[in-house]
C-alpha cells in the first residue's frame, strides 16, 4: 500500500518544465506548438505557440507569430508577438511588426520598430483624476455651507 514505486516516464508538470532548443544553423518552416519553454538560436519561418517562456538568442530569428507568456529577445523577430506577461528586449534585439504584451522592458541599443499594445495594466480613462477631482470639490462646498 505505501510501497508503491513512482511510475516511470514524465509527469505533466515535468514536461512543462522542459526546455526545447532549436540550435544555431537549424531552420524550421512551419508551426510549432509546445507546452515547454523554448531557446531558439536557429531560424523559424512560421508560428510558435507555448504557454511558457521563449528565449530568442543572438543568432535566433523568427519570422511569423509568437504567442506565449514571456519572451527574452536578443536576436531578430519580425511578425506578430503576443505575450500575456513580459517582453524583455536585450541590447542586440531587433523587433519589427505588431506587439501585444503585458509589460515591456527595453535595454539601450535595442531596435523596436513595432506597433505596441500593452494589456493587463489598463486603467479606465480618468479613473484616478476623477477621484482626486471629486474630493477637493466636495470639501470646499462643505466649508461654504458651514461658514
Amino acid at each position: 500500500m505505501f510501497t508503491e514505486k513512482p511510475k516511470k516516464g514524465k509527469t505533466t508538470s515535468e514536461a512543462v518544465n522542459q526546455q526545447n532548443t532549436i540550435a544555431k544553423g537549424t531552420t524550421i518552416t512551419g508551426d510549432i506548438i509546445s507546452d515547454g519553454d523554448f531557446r531558439i538560436e536557429g531560424t523559424i519561418q512560421g508560428n510558435v505557440k507555448t504557454p511558457g517562456k521563449v528565449v530568442l538568442g543572438k543568432t535566433g530569428v523568427i519570422n511569423g507569430t509568437l504567442k506565449g507568456a514571456n519572451a527574452d529577445i536578443e536576436g531578430q523577430f519580425s511578425g506578430k508577438l503576443i505575450l500575456t506577461d513580459t517582453l524583455s528586449l536585450r541590447s542586440s534585439a531587433l523587433v519589427e511588426g505588431e506587439v501585444e504584451v503585458g509589460k515591456l522592458a527595453v535595454e539601450p541599443g535595442a531596435a523596436f520598430n513595432a506597433t505596441c499594445i500593452m494589456k493587463g495594466s489598463q486603467k479606465e480613462p480618468g479613473q484616478n483624476s476623477n477621484q482626486k477631482a471629486s474630493k477637493p470639490n466636495a470639501k470646499p462646498a462643505e466649508k461654504e455651507q458651514s461658514a
